[in-house]
Formats: C-alpha cells, structure tokens, sequence
C-alpha cells in the first residue's frame, strides 16, 4: 500500500505521492487521498472519504490481480462523506458517490449518475448516465448498466449461480440492464439477466429470466404482467 503523509490543505487530510487537484476543490476533514489520483475541477470530498484505495483481495477472490490505473474524479463530482472509492474507479462529471457508499476498481459511474448512501458498486461495473441508484444496493461484479435506469432501494444484482462452487477461472455474469429500466425496491436479479430497455420490474420480484424490452414484471419468480404504457416512458417526463 503507496505511503500517505499528512498535508496541510484540510484537517486530517493524508495524501500519496503524485496527486492531481484541479480548481476549485473542496476536502472535508479526515480525507484520504492515495498515490496519483487525479481530481477534476470543482469537485467535492465529504469528511472522512477515501479515494484511490488500492485494491486488497481474498485468497480465492475472482477479481483481477493487476494494479489498477489512479482513481478519477471528473469535474463537478462529489463524494459525500465516509465514500470508499477505489484506485482504477472513474466517477464521471457532476456524479454523486453518497455517504458510506463504496465504488471498487475498474468501475465507471457515468455523468450525473448517483449512488446512493450505502450501496455497493463492485469491480468493473459500467453504469451510464444519469442513473440513479437509490440507498442499500448491491451492484455485482461485472454489471452493465445503461442510461438513466433507475434501482430502487435495496436491490440485489447477483453474477454467480454457483454461490462460490465455480471453476477456477471462470469470470462473473453479471446482469445487464438496459437503458431507461426501472428496479423496484428490493428485488433481486440473478446472474446474466437481461433487462430490457424501458422495462419495469416490481418491487421485491426476483428474475430469474431476460425481461423483454417495454414490459412489467412481478412476483417471485417474476412474471409478465403488463406492457409499459406510454406515458410511463422516459420521452414522457424529460
């Protein structure tokens, strides 16, 4: 783990060697700041953040070894208070990291997108635009989420239907959730899971199946419902 040394450009302020501050930042107290992390312009770091942690794996984890690129925080981001995000994460511009919230190496969260208090965004995720990520969620390994989807509280995307019995080697399935899709609270999506552009998902359902592009689903396991009307789509309230 890189060196930290105490600075003086906020209280209890540690930062690595070759850090990159842009204009305008502004660090709450007891930050941690790693090796050569590179911070846009205007960006916000709530107390007791950490940013560029590098990785530290389990002895079986599945997650790649390599050392990950610096973390990078693009103009306008704010990482709220206790945040962990990783060294090799991306935060895009004017995104928001919320309090307690961890965003692990290799993951990019995509401009305006927030994570809300308390969720987990795990290694090489790709979330888009203006996707909203409400408190408690678990994002899995491997997941691929589109443009302005939106998970409610406490959703669960899962990338391995073995639960740890796996071949050596074998990489993560994570969901894919394409663009516009909606996650009610609580539900819980299995591994490789396709979730269709502008679908709907019931709160607390559990899909075990690609959900076509447009429709409703609900229950345990999850079942068509409805088609999305057209005013619930996303063209509707822009």
């Amino acid at each position: 783990m890189s060196s930290l040394e105490p600075s003086e450009l906020a209280p209890g302020l540690l930062v690595g060697e070759g850090i990159q501050f842009g204009e305008g930042v502004e660090l709450g107290g007891n930050v941690v700041i790693h090796a050569l992390t590179r911070i846009g312009n205007f960006c916000v770091i709530g107390d007791a953040a950490v940013i560029g942690k590098p990785p530290m794996l389990g002895r079986h984890s599945t997650a790649s070894a390599e050392q990950p690129p610096p973390a990078t925080l693009a103009e306008d981001a704010v990482i709220c208070p206790a945040a962990v995000v990783s060294a090799g994460a991306e935060i895009g511009p004017a995104a928001v990291v919320g309090d307690q919230a961890q965003v692990r190496e290799r993951a990019k969260v995509g401009a305006e997108a927030v994570v809300g208090r308390g969720s987990a965004v795990d290694n090489d995720v790709e979330i888009g635009a203006r996707v909203k990520i409400q408190s408690n969620c678990y994002v899995t390994a491997g997941t691929v989420i589109e443009d302005d989807v939106f998970l409610g509280p406490g959703v669960v995307l899962t990338n391995d239907a073995t639960m740890g019995r796996h071949e050596s080697g074998e990489t993560p399935d994570g969901p894919a959730l394409r663009r516009a899709c909606r996650v009610g609270g609580g539900a819980v999506v299995l591994p490789g899971v396709e979730v269709g552009e502008e679908a709907v998902i019931g709160a607390g359902a559990a899909v075990v199946e690609d959900v076509p592009p447009g429709k409703v689903v609900v229950g345990v396991p999850a079942r068509e419902l409805r088609d999305v009307r057209e005013d619930e789509l996303l063209e509707r309230w822009r």
